[in-house]
């Protein structure tokens, strides 16, 4: 099975860049949006069905224009989980899960922390989505959480990890709180394939960052470890230009 997890930052904006081309000629069995920021009924679903995605599941923010996560697959899966019934987490649309089989697959938008209101919710969040996380993979032990993590975890995955380090996105508790997710059985996909520097998957819209190669990588597949022999590639897939971030593959067994 082959999963791309893609922040569009609008799905709306990135469908006039041409997303549905790109998604055609991309051909993943499942595709895990973030940032929609559209409702269900402002999106083309009748373009994403013709493209071979019959199947679509939508998790709008309550507030319009704003965060949001959806799947679209080309096979029906068996069960969708729209949230996690956490009230702080559900309100603006952060997680939506898919279950194949024994295989459960999440998008998951994790806040940004833009000021200080916000990453006090984000910290908020990361802590209920990690004890969340525990208790799902007691029922469903074969989990990919992918999708925006809004965290560079190592000096490895950002490109100035000195000048950045009390930037939210690269702040020591943040990394902290990745060392714990990964403690608690996660795996980075793409590091068990890559160990290069340089390998990005956001870049600011400033400054010709993207040119330069100036970015983080945010995006991330994280399986149970007891996937981790089912992974058999994990890449960044850079060239795909309808946001500000780039879309990542993983695929499993």
């Amino acid at each position: 099975m082959k999963i791309i997890s893609y922040n569009v930052n609008g799905i709306r904006a990135a469908m006039k860049k041409d997303l549905i081309g790109w998604l055609k000629s991309a051909d993943p069995d499942v595709l895990c949006l973030q940032e929609i920021k559209a409702m269900e009924e402002q999106v083309d679903k009748d373009a994403f069905a013709k493209a071979g995605y019959s199947y679509q599941y939508y998790y709008p923010a309550q507030k319009k224009g704003y965060s949001g996560t959806a799947i679209l697959a080309k096979t029906e899966p068996d069960h969708v989980e729209y949230g996690t019934g956490i009230h702080l987490m559900d309100s603006e649309g952060r997680n939506i899960r898919a279950d194949y089989g024994d295989l459960s697959i999440m998008s998951m938008y994790l806040p940004s922390g833009t000021n200080d209101a916000r990453l006090s919710l984000k910290f908020e969040y990361m802590e209920l989505f990690l004890q969340y996380s525990k208790e799902l993979r007691v029922q469903r032990p074969n989990l990919l959480v992918c999708g925006d993590y809004n965290i560079c975890h190592k000096a490895i995955d950002i490109h100035d990890p000195v000048r950045l380090k009390n930037t939210s996105g690269f702040l020591p508790e943040e990394r902290e709180w990745m060392d714990r997710l990964v403690a608690s059985g996660f795996v980075d996909t793409f590091r068990m394939f890559n160990d290069q520097p340089d390998q990005y998957s956001w870049w600011s819209y400033r400054g010709g960052s993207r040119a330069r190669n100036k970015g983080w990588r945010l995006d991330y597949h994280m399986v149970n470890d007891t996937l981790k022999d089912r992974v058999k590639r994990s890449v960044i897939l850079s060239e795909a230009v309808h946001s500000d971030h780039c879309p990542v593959l993983v695929e499993i067994d």
